[in-house]
């Protein structure tokens, strides 16, 4: 069986995904950032570059980014773009 976080995926004024997620690739301020369920807490500042998760249902999804932030917690992630 899978394992899951909640993803939360927003602009200011929408919401782009909010669900169960397998993983989270994100262009990080200081490289790379993957995030898979259990993962540790952090907030890390987010550079241009291509946002993508795989969805609990196993769909991909990619969003081209100029900046945001990434907070990571209690087995959920929010991305605010």
């Amino acid at each position: 069986m899978a394992k899951f976080f909640h993803l939360s995926v927003a602009r200011l004024t929408e919401t782009l995904y909010e669900g169960d997620a397998l993983s989270l690739t994100a262009p990080g301020a200081d490289g790379v950032l993957t995030v898979l369920a259990g993962h540790e807490a952090f907030v890390s500042p987010l550079k241009e570059g291509t946002l993508r998760f795989v969805a609990g249902s196993g769909e991909e999804t990619e969003f081209a980014i100029t900046k945001g932030i990434l907070e990571v917690s209690d087995n959920q992630a929010t991305v605010l773009l």
